[in-house]
Formats: structure tokens, sequence, C-alpha cells
């Protein structure tokens, strides 16, 4: 097989099942592991993939700081965040993830709405300031500043004595097969942990987290209650979604 027809194969083997163990396929194609190894180091110096032990992952998008995305709010994330606020019913309680899609949903929420927000995001907490029918609870721990959300053990201890209506989770990548994940160990526990403590759980999907890939897996696919997703997504890139049986909310 030529080395171009190698690459082609990873690449699909990527998009199929969401990562490359080189010893597999080295294996299945009668090669020599390092001539795999060799392969993904040039596949991801050109950007097409990423190298982790052992073989590799589709790209995940590169974030910047906290503080750099927090002034960027698209359009997508506008709509995201209005039509996951319309899902949030009187009385009941929410937990809501970092990250600056997540304080989109806060951002059109009404102010007069009854509801008891709980988050371990003091950005997000900060949102709910001017919201005074909102109670807010605010879970402490040691914050990762990337984020900014508190994980470790004293916070897992006080999420474990809540139970929320709707958790919407923040994630890094969303890979059919690879399911949710995220860039760090500690805060994908955290996140698996609210999920578990909470009825449903939504992502909200931006396209660019779409197909993609994170080292830290919070949850497989069909562990959440939905996706949101754009209405301008196309349809290809939201197929695989659809074949796993993932109920698509359209924004």
């Amino acid at each position: 097989m030529l080395t171009g027809q190698r690459k082609a194969l990873i690449l699909d083997i990527l998009r199929r099942d969401g990562q490359v163990i080189a010893k597999a396929l080295a294996d299945d194609l009668g090669l020599s592991e390092d001539t795999i190894r060799r392969d993904l180091r040039e596949m991801a110096g050109e950007k097409l993939l990423k190298r982790v032990h052992g073989g590799a992952l589709p790209l995940s998008p590169d974030l910047p700081d906290f503080s750099a995305r927090q002034s960027v709010s698209s359009d997508e994330k506008r709509r995201l965040g209005a039509h996951a606020a319309g899902m949030v019913r009187p009385g009941q309680t929410v937990f809501l993830d970092g990250g600056t899609t997540n304080a989109e949903i806060v951002r059109h929420l009404p102010k007069d709405l009854p509801v008891t927000i709980v988050t371990h995001s003091p950005t997000i907490a900060g949102e709910l300031e001017h919201h005074s029918a909102a109670d807010v609870i605010l879970i402490g721990g040691k914050l990762y500043k990337h984020s900014m959300v508190a994980t470790g053990a004293v916070a897992m201890a006080a999420i474990a004595s809540i139970r929320a209506d709707t958790f919407f989770l923040g994630v890094t990548a969303i890979h059919p097969a690879r399911g949710f994940s995220t860039g760090d160990f500690e805060e994908a526990a955290i996140k698996r942990h609210i999920a578990q403590c909470s009825a449903e759980t939504y992502v909200l999907a931006t396209r660019e987290k779409l197909n993609a890939a994170s080292p830290c897996q919070i949850l497989p696919m069909t562990s959440v209650s939905g996706l949101i997703v754009s209405s301008d997504v196309p349809e290809e890139s939201l197929a695989p979604y659809r074949d796993a049986e993932v109920s698509l909310l359209t924004a």
C-alpha cells in the first residue's frame, strides 16, 4: 500500500471510529508499527490529526484562553443560547456548565423567571446578577482557570447533594464514535459527575465542535438527552448523529 493510500485510510478510520490505534492498524495492514507512527507524525505536522500516545485522534478546536473567548459572541452561540433558555421552565433547577456558549443561555433567560440555577462557574454566576427571581447556587472548589470552573473533591461533594432537572453541558469536541470530550481530565470528571446527578443533559453544539475529539472523554454520545444545533449546519455533518439516534434540536 502506498503512503498516500495509507494516509487516506487513516483519515477514513478517524472519521468512522474517532481514533486510530497504531499497533492495531499496523497488524491489520501487515506493516511495522514504526511505519504507521511515521505516517501519523507526518499527518500531525500537516494538521490533519492530533497525535496521542499509541495513535491519533481527530483534531479538536484550538481554544484561546477564557477572557479572549468571552469577548467573542457569535450569532450561532446567541441562537443556541436562546433556544436552550426557552427550554427552562419556572420552578426548575438547572445546572449550567461554564463556557461562553452557556453564558448566552443566561443572557436569554427572562430576568423575572423563578428558577434555581446551579453552576460551578463564577463567570456564569456573575451573569445572573440582575435576575431578581432566580436563586443562584455557586459550587466552589479548585478553580480551573482555562474554563473558569471549580473542580476537585470539594466540588464533587457539593454536586452530589443536588439533583438538577436539566444540565447544559459544555464540551470542546463532539464525535459520533468518541462522544463528548474536553482537554482536561479533572474537568471531564466533574462534567460527567454533574450529568449523573441530573435528570436530563443537553449540549449546545457549535459547528466547529462537531466531528472532532479532545483527549478526555466526558460521556458517550447516547448518554445525553439531545444536541442543540444551528439550523444552518449541513445535513451531512449531522447524519452520523441521526444514525446514532441522538435527538437533534434545531435553533
